[in-house]
């Protein structure tokens, strides 16, 4: 989060923490996510500490931060890759048409 905009409570496992960031709208939606997300680990092992829980779950977040910048990576090359054919079969037309 970052300190621009105007600060709004969220409620992540319990606990309110006044936020900032460059949208609200956002700011609620990742606030939300790290509360599923702990609660989730919690729901699973009620035992350990609120730290290990949190710890767990910031884990599991970054996990998912990895496999979907791998993702991006992917669909990227895929992009570039098939980029790279359409401009060359349009060069190809295009030598034809001029002989």
């Amino acid at each position: 989060m970052t300190t621009d905009g105007k600060s709004i409570k969220v409620k992540i496992f319990g606990s309110e923490y006044p936020l900032r960031g460059e949208s609200e709208e956002l700011t609620k939606k990742v606030a939300s996510y790290v509360d599923e997300m702990i609660n989730s680990i919690y729901d699973k092992i009620p035992e350990q500490p609120p730290l290990t829980v949190a710890v767990l779950s910031a884990l599991n977040i970054t996990e998912d931060l990895f496999k979907e910048r791998e993702r991006n990576r992917e669909l990227t090359d895929l992009v570039e890759q098939e980029t790279a054919k359409i401009s060359e079969y349009l060069d190809q037309c295009l030598r034809a048409e001029a002989r």
